[in-house]
């Protein structure tokens, strides 16, 4: 086996250092111009209109628009935004913090795209709702049918979040001394539930959790920032000065390749605001607003959030008080630096790790289970439900690292094949939005 991970290490560096960087970067950077940089241009446009979506009530076909949102804010902010996140800084250096900021910008518009071609041409199902995503939109793309199963298939693998459940199963056991069969167990059955409810319960729980940690977290990150004001000049001094020379936590401050501190950061950068994948796009279909590009411009302030405000927050943590450049395991880096002005981290960590991967979890979870219906009507759920309890169990037992190497690996594949198409679709995205915020009501939708 170790064989075997050393060889997909070695496939996970070349894959993303030479295809998925580039690639990510260079299709962000042209839709910012082609877009006129609607990122930017309307981003305080989109928080109004978020908060107007606040009295929009629930009602025909679909679900609440902020629900389908929460539901994906759920699977973007997660471990990966405390514990993910520090890998990069750790390998790459605090340069990797710049190209994070860089890939969330240009990642915007990219999943802007593919949410809006998953509104487009979603088709409604028999539950009440619509399915859609990149197995819909790449249709219009490739000719047959491989590309849509390839994703699907994809996606089915991305679904079953390994790496969160074990980092908190891993967290959980360790720190508050809990048995890990027990919590392992535990966990499934809380994820089982979610699963079944769909998009819908997803959503709801995610509307409970989120705004709960943001809180929080936000809260005590701040003052640890502010206790440590004075030395944030330099901090992000060492951050825009080695974005381009490159430094890592390798001994005291060890020199590392430039192309390690951008892969780093892009990579991490991607994979905490899933990006390319797709997932987003199965989630937002489910909204029953009738305009697709008001339900696509909320990524542009879940991505805002994930990174400029969770991910950004975690890295300036380990960076002001020093922790990225000792010793520690990744997942200890955030709890080491709180720990340094509040006590009993060892029960807050547990309980933010859990709140943020039960939801993401929950998310990853429900599009592999509509990805395995969309292969097989009949029983695309049912081996999927097995599949997924047995891969939980059996990576709760194995390396957290292994885990996210085979997340990462899966999140190129996705973003290389989803960035073709949406690059392809490109002339059909539209980034007009109106100035108020539209009533939802029956949609007409193509047929698949």
């Amino acid at each position: 086996m170790t064989e075997i991970f050393n060889y997909l290490y070695s496939f996970e560096e070349h894959l993303w250092a030479y295809l998925c960087v580039p690639i990510l970067l260079l299709l962000g950077i042209y839709l910012s111009f082609h877009s006129n940089f609607f990122q930017v241009r309307k981003l305080p446009h989109i928080i109004k209109m978020f908060i107007g979506f606040l009295t929009v009530k629930e009602s025909g076909r679909g679900i609440h628009p902020l629900k389908a949102f929460f539901a994906c804010v759920g699977g973007c902010v997660g471990v990966g935004n405390i514990v993910g996140i520090c890998t990069a800084v750790q390998i790459g250096g605090p340069g990797s913090l710049l190209w994070i900021w860089l890939t969330a910008m240009a990642g915007m518009l990219i999943k802007y795209s593919e949410v809006y071609l998953g509104l487009k041409y979603r088709v409604p199902n028999n539950n009440g709702g619509y399915n859609g995503g990149p197995m819909y939109f790449l249709q219009r793309v490739f000719k047959g049918s491989w590309a849509p199963t390839v994703v699907c298939l994809l996606l089915c693998v991305y679904g079953v979040e390994v790496y969160q459940f074990s980092v908190i199963t891993e967290s959980i056991s360790t720190n508050l001394n809990i048995n890990q069969y027990l919590v392992i167990f535990t966990l499934l059955g809380l994820v089982i539930f979610a699963g079944v409810g769909g998009i819908n319960r997803v959503g709801s729980i995610s509307s409970a959790i989120i705004p709960v940690f943001v809180i929080l977290y936000i809260s005590m990150g701040s003052w640890v920032l502010v206790n440590n004001l004075s030395a944030i000049p330099t901090m992000l001094g060492q951050v825009f000065a080695s974005a381009f020379t490159g430094s890592a936590a390798l001994g005291a401050f060890a020199g590392s390749l430039l192309m390690t501190t951008i892969s780093e950061g892009v990579r991490r950068g991607c994979y905490t605001g899933d990006l390319g994948v797709g997932y987003a796009s199965v989630i937002h279909s489910e909204s029953q607003v009738k305009v697709p590009q008001e339900q696509a411009a909320l990524v542009i302030f879940d991505i805002f959030l994930d990174t400029f405000v969770i991910c950004t927050t975690s890295v300036m943590l380990i960076l002001v008080t020093g922790v990225w450049k000792e010793p520690l395991q990744t997942g200890m880096l955030v709890q080491t630096a709180l720990g340094q002005y509040f006590p009993y981290m060892n029960f807050f960590m547990p309980f933010f790790l859990f709140l943020l991967g039960y939801s993401t979890i929950n998310a990853y979870f429900c599009v592999g289970l509509k990805c395995a219906e969309y292969l097989s009507p009949k029983r695309g759920k049912a081996v999927y439900f097995v599949y997924a309890v047995l891969a939980l169990i059996l990576f709760s037992f194995g390396g957290v690292v292994q885990a996210q190497s085979i997340m990462t690996i899966t999140n190129g594949l996705l973003l290389l094949i989803n960035c073709y198409g949406i690059f392809k679709l490109r002339n059909e995205v539209s980034y007009e939005l109106g100035e108020e915020v539209s009533e939802p009501a029956a949609q007409t939708v193509p047929s698949a």
